[in-house]
C-alpha cells in the first residue's frame, strides 16, 4: 500500500461533493501501489513518476480518468471518452460508492493495465496540433500579436488542442472572436483552458 499524501487529506476534507466516492477510489488506488499527489487541483496517481489516473469530481458524477485510457482493453465498455475530441484519456464514472465497490475488480484491472503500459513505455499517437486548422479569427490575432503567438507556441500540445477545439467550436465568427479575446490573457500567462 502506497503512502498517503497530506495534501490529498486536506483536499478530501474540503470537498463539498463526492467525498465518500473519492475516498473509496483513493483506498483502491493506494492499495494498487500508486503514488498520490495533488496536481491540476485534483488527486493524481502515478507509477514511478508517470501519471496514471486523476480523480475528477464533476457536477453529475465522480470520475477516475486514466491518462492513457485509450490503450486499455475494455471489453465491458466501462470507459467513457472525456469529450467528443478526446484521443487519449478515458473515464470510469460513478454516482455512488456502491458502484465503485461493484466495479472494483474492473477498476483494479484497468490500473494494472495502466501500470503495464507505463512499464512498457507505451505512447498514444495523436494527431499533431500542427495539422489542425486554426480558426481564421485566431490566426488573425496571432499574426497581429507576436507575444500571443509565442506564448501559444510554448504551450503543450494538449493545451493548444484544447484552445483550438474551444475557439473553433463556436458557429459564428463573432463568437469565435469573443472566445479568442477571452482566451488570450490565459495563453499569455502560459495557462491551459482549464488550468486553475
Amino acid at each position: 500500500m502506497a503512502k498517503t499524501n497530506p495534501k490529498i487529506d486536506a483536499y478530501l476534507a474540503a470537498a463539498d461533493r463526492w467525498q465518500a466516492e473519492m475516498r473509496k477510489l483513493r483506498t483502491i488506488l493506494n492499495d494498487c501501489g500508486l503514488d498520490e499527489e495533488l496536481k491540476w487541483g485534483k488527486p493524481c496517481y502515478a507509477f514511478e513518476g508517470h501519471n496514471v489516473a486523476v480523480v475528477q469530481p464533476m457536477s453529475q458524477y465522480c470520475a477516475l480518468l486514466f491518462m492513457k485510457g485509450a490503450l486499455l482493453k475494455d471489453p465491458g465498455r466501462h470507459l467513457a471518452k472525456t469529450g467528443p475530441n478526446a484521443e487519449v484519456g478515458r473515464q470510469l464514472r460513478f454516482n455512488r460508492t456502491r458502484e465503485i465497490a461493484d466495479q472494483e475488480s474492473v477498476l483494479r484491472d484497468f490500473v494494472r493495465q495502466a501500470i503495464e503500459a507505463e512499464k512498457a513505455g507505451l505512447k498514444i499517437k495523436t494527431n499533431p496540433v500542427s495539422e489542425m486548422k486554426l480558426p481564421e479569427e485566431f490566426q488573425t490575432r496571432l499574426t497581429a500579436d507576436p507575444k500571443l503567438k509565442a506564448a501559444f507556441s510554448a504551450l503543450t500540445p494538449g493545451r493548444q488542442r484544447a484552445y483550438l477545439f474551444f475557439i473553433s467550436g463556436a458557429k459564428q465568427s463573432k463568437t469565435r472572436e469573443a472566445r479568442v479575446e477571452k482566451c488570450a490573457p490565459r495563453i499569455l500567462r502560459e495557462k491551459g483552458l482549464d488550468d486553475d
